[in-house]
């Protein structure tokens, strides 16, 4: 194997690097997963969880396309929970609690079993680069193996620093040594690196915890998956995961040990993600709240071992453990290891192509953490495109770019490389203009075709979606033909505090009203039949009911994304130099001089650009 010359070797087996190998495997490029410990292949060091806000869009579109993450995620999962469903479908979430062992092994046979792909045990060194372009690793013990593509997915493990109160120690994660040589390689290349932290809270053991004081937080009813695959099923039985609540003695204690924490004391001088602080940074950030939500989830179907989210901490253990032995539920602890922050190295990603192909380096694709950004999810969908698209360049297609009202993997991509991030980027609904068109309910609907034009989705896939899509039309279709006589509407509506109707009317019309939902029309003979005869499963009916109901705010986003495709079809030419619009601000100029972006829309999103400098550049390019 180190004679041959790889199509793609990627570095870094986590979620990242995992979906990269998948893909570019499965595009038929011969690829290389090399990692510091074949162990560990997809390994959860966080949270036992997929999904969430935003998150669960991501692994929806990733399974559309045909990624690995959500049938993993379905056949590791212990619990599954609908998020938001109070709200709109927009903002509907799906989240599983995961079996962190299961996920990583399901993870590893999935690879395994993928032809295309082999493994290597070792830590990456180095690049070999030549004349600007990637063309091999070099190994730790001195082996160099050949690529024409390579994808760095090096986590938090470039030159990485553990935290626990005042002792630091080299590490990826805990139990496991750093990487270093690539940050000073890149360095001495031309890259701008940074530095990030994160963190992690104790892991503690079940049989010491009294779940009696605590509430239970059981799974949906009727719970549903991740992956589009008809050949995995929901959840039979789920474990439950529980909440209990900090206190004010609770953060007293932690607040003894704030002279020793890292935070605190300026050992630590990395950024870490705003959205999910330590519990001494919320203390420190909302002193005003006396209480703190904490939520205690299972590892998994039958380990003891418990992760106990909302505790992330890097204080003194002697501190976390005597604070948690005052939680309501956690008087008898027994901890299995402390919580603690670790720094590691990152590269801004305006150094990125959309692609996410470096602009300095030719072959050479960053996914992940070094990109600057946090969570299993926004790793797994980066990694997904940078495989993809290295297989695309040594196959010479076309690149593979997802734009911001195609998926939430578009808006990730397009904000790291447009905005850049200082801090640890984590996606949320808010950050979708388009939120309305990227449910997770339709991600076949708008990613299978491309999945399957790839070379990535099957063809199963793609006639399971277009059935799926072609039956919910049609079933759309009758409720608009279909007319309901009031004295069989009437019920229905008076039923549900709707207002009665006095005359014949479309089905349509009565279940886009507010109140009136599927299992309401589903009293009207002619609706019940018409599903029976068809046979239609929940994905259609939840289908036609979001658009029925969403159709008006569907459309009013529809036609504002084809306003931004016409600003997206305005390509702006290789190196443009902004420096001769003096018309346009200094500021703009610097920016975009930095950024080169490849259309106007993209160039309209850079941050300090105003909406005057966007009107200077048109006007130079003659529209």
């Amino acid at each position: 194997m180190f004679n041959e010359v790889y199509d793609v070797i990627v570095v870094g087996a986590g979620h990242a690097g995992s979906e990269a190998a998948a893909a570019a495997a499965n595009m038929g490029s011969k690829t290389l997963l090399v990692t510091m410990n074949l162990q560990n292949i997809a390994q959860m060091s966080c949270n036992p969880a997929m999904g969430g806000i935003a998150k669960g869009q991501i692994v929806r579109e990733i399974d559309a396309l045909g990624g690995y993450s959500g049938i993993v995620s379905d056949t590791s999962a212990i619990q599954f929970k609908m998020l938001n469903k109070s709200k709109g479908p927009a903002m509907w979430s799906p989240r599983v609690q995961s079996d962190r062992m299961r996920f990583a092994e399901d993870w590893r046979l999935l690879l395994e079993q993928t032809k295309n792909l082999d493994f290597y045990q070792e830590m990456v060194a180095g690049l070999i680069v030549e004349n600007g372009k990637v063309t091999g690793v070099k190994t730790s013990l001195g082996l160099q193996i050949k690529a024409k593509t390579v994808v760095l997915t090096n986590g938090t493990f470039l030159n990485g620093l553990i935290h626990i109160g005042d002792k630091n120690f080299g590490g990826g994660r805990a139990g496991e040594k750093a990487a270093t040589g690539i940050t000073e390689q890149l360095v001495d290349l031309g890259f701008e690196s940074g530095r990030m932290k994160t963190g992690t809270p104790p892991r503690v053991d079940g049989r010491s915890l009294d779940y009696s004081k605590m509430i239970e937080q059981p799974g949906d009813v009727t719970p549903e998956k991740f992956s589009y695959l008809d050949t995995i099923k929901p959840l039979e039985k789920q474990r439950s995961c529980y909440m209990t609540y900090t206190s004010e003695t609770v953060h007293d204690l932690l607040r003894e040990g704030f002279d020793r924490s890292p935070m605190f004391n300026g050992r630590i001088k990395s950024l870490g993600p705003r959205y999910c602080p330590s519990i001494e940074d919320k203390i420190n950030r909302f002193a005003d709240k006396d209480r703190h939500q904490l939520f205690v989830e299972p590892e998994g179907w039958n380990t003891v071992e418990v992760y106990v989210n909302g505790f992330s901490t890097s204080l003194p253990e002697d501190v976390q453990f005597k604070a948690m032995r005052s939680v309501v539920g956690f008087e008898n602890v027994k901890f299995f290891r402390p919580g603690y922050a670790i720094e590691y190295d990152y590269f801004p990603p305006t150094q990125l192509k959309h692609t996410l192909e470096t602009k300095l380096v030719e072959g050479l694709f960053f996914a992940g953490q070094i990109n600057g950004t946090t969570g299993y999810e926004e790793a797994a969908s980066q990694g997904l495109m940078a495989g993809i698209n290295a297989a695309l360049k040594v196959q010479e297609r076309e690149e593979f770019i997802l734009q911001r009202n195609e998926a939430y993997i578009g808006v990730l991509i397009d904000d790291l490389i447009t905005k850049g991030t200082e801090e640890p980027y984590r996606m949320f609904t808010s950050r979708a203009e388009y939120r309305t068109l990227l449910r997770q309910d339709n991600a076949d609907f708008r990613l299978t075709p491309k999945g399957y034009d790839l070379g990535l989705a099957s063809e199963n896939r793609l006639r399971r979606m277009e059935k799926k899509q072609a039956q919910s039309e049609q079933f759309v279709k009758f409720f608009k033909d279909t007319s309901v006589k009031p004295e069989e509407a009437n019920p229905v509506l008076e039923a549900k505090g709707s207002a009665s109707v006095k005359q014949q009317g479309k089905m349509f019309k009565l279940f886009a009203r507010p109140k009136i939902e599927m299992e309401d029309v589903r009293k009207f003979k002619a609706v019940e039949d018409y599903i029976t005869e068809h046979n239609l499963d929940r994905e259609v009916l939840e289908q036609t009911e979001i658009q029925v109901k969403y159709s008006g705010y569907i459309d009013k986003e529809k036609n504002n994304a084809d306003k931004l495709t016409r600003l997206e079809n305005i390509k702006i030419p290789a190196n443009f130099d902004y420096s001769k619009l003096k018309s346009m601000s200094l500021e703009a100029r610097e920016k975009l001089n930095k950024i080169q972006p490849v259309t106007i829309s993209q160039a309209s999103r850079v941050s300090g650009v105003s909406p005057s400098d966007i009107s200077v550049l048109l006007v130079f390019m003659g529209r």
